[in-house]
């Protein structure tokens, strides 16, 4: 299966991905300000889908990061080696009062009504000083690359880091890698340093080197400057379609590859909250023409963060192993669902229940 994507068969890493490494302090249901301890989690959207893909699906994988030199780079280095992650590490000395730092993430999980908050510290942050020239990319593409990933949460973190991505993405083409980004606007970290129109040239900058998009409606809307189609308006009221309808995300797709001809999937999941602890997913990919929607299941969800990279990963894994397009869709889908029943924001799943959800199967006991 070519997709229309120019896939090598093999190589000696599968996907590498370039972003920031982040530990997530989780104190669970119970919000920050009544916390009296957290778990640490591992995470970093673009190392997501690295860590999922090997530790799950058993691919080759790399991240290109920062590392600072101080226990919680130890702590966050070793869970990368747990993951089975190739790392290719910039390393950073800390200073003991200022850094340079590895940015913390702060997430409670929330519960029924209640919404998950988020909120960051991502001061003196070392993957954002990272800057073309830090990466020997012949170095690390030597033994050949068959896919190179990253992400609008790392290009948003400085001046230098979208830059980068650029420098990575034209290294991994001259290495005959296709590539991917998954957009994730997040307003809050552009509105920092440029806000909307600065993220809207790095971002369409990015794109150019792209065959592969994760993103949903907003964030080609904000990140690329789509537009959407017209909301029907009835009697004056407006009908509001469900968020498992995918007809307007694959109504922006023309839109898409208008600007990007070069572009040949857009993928993104759907995703209809009803509480904090029950959504309804699903999942669709256009690909090379041709669009695809996954099932729609039910989720009782533990931890809500990683779903998407989730998803990304296991449809990453359809495609770089050749299954049918609806098969990738699915793979996808069913990862993403089941990475909402672990703790953290990475896969304790293994592939064999992934394939068996992906098939329709059931929370039935496994004897």
């Amino acid at each position: 299966m070519s997709y229309g994507l120019n896939l090598k068969s093999e190589g000696a890493l599968d996907l590498v991905s370039l972003g920031g490494l982040i530990h997530r302090l989780d104190p669970g249901i119970v919000p920050f300000r009544k916390a009296t301890h957290c778990d640490i989690h591992v995470s970093g959207g673009e190392f997501n889908v690295a860590a999922n893909l090997a530790d799950c699906f058993r691919l080759k994988t790399g991240i290109v990061t920062a590392m600072v030199d101080y226990p919680i780079g130890d702590l966050i280095a070793e869970r990368v080696r747990a993951m089975g992650v190739t790392p290719f590490y910039k390393r950073f000395e800390h200073n003991g009062v200022t850094g340079p730092n590895m940015a913390t993430v702060y997430s409670d999980r929330g519960h029924g009504v209640r919404a998950p908050v988020v909120f960051y510290n991502r001061c003196n942050e070392a993957a954002a000083l990272l800057k073309p020239g830090d990466f020997d990319w012949g170095k690390i593409f030597a033994g050949g690359v068959r896919w190179f990933h990253s992400g609008g949460i790392y290009a948003a973190l400085s001046e230098t880091t979208g830059e980068l991505i650029v420098e990575g993405m034209k290294a991994a083409k001259a290495a005959g890698a296709v590539t991917s980004i998954d957009l994730n606007y997040r307003a809050k970290l552009w509105n920092l340093w440029g806000g909307h129109e600065v993220a809207l040239k790095v971002l369409r900058r990015i794109v150019e080197h792209v065959d592969v998009i994760v993103g949903n409606e907003e964030d080609l809307q904000m990140g690329l400057g789509i537009e959407g189609p017209k909301v029907a308006a009835t009697a004056g009221a407006v009908q509001h379609k469900s968020k498992l309808d995918p007809s307007v995300f694959f109504g922006m797709i023309d839109k898409v590859t208008e600007m990007y001809p070069q572009v040949k999937v857009v993928a993104t999941t759907l995703r209809e909250v009803h509480s904090t602890s029950r959504h309804s997913w699903s999942a669709v990919a256009w690909i090379n023409g041709q669009t695809y929607q996954a099932p729609t299941a039910e989720l009782d969800v533990l931890d809500r963060v990683g779903g998407g990279d989730g998803y990304a990963a296991g449809f990453f894994y359809g495609l770089l192993t050749g299954a049918p397009e609806q098969e990738a869709v699915n793979l996808g889908w069913a990862h993403g669902a089941l990475l909402t029943t672990f703790p953290g924001d990475t896969t304790m799943a293994t592939v064999d229940q992934v394939r068996a959800f992906a098939k329709g199967g059931s929370a039935r006991i496994q004897r």
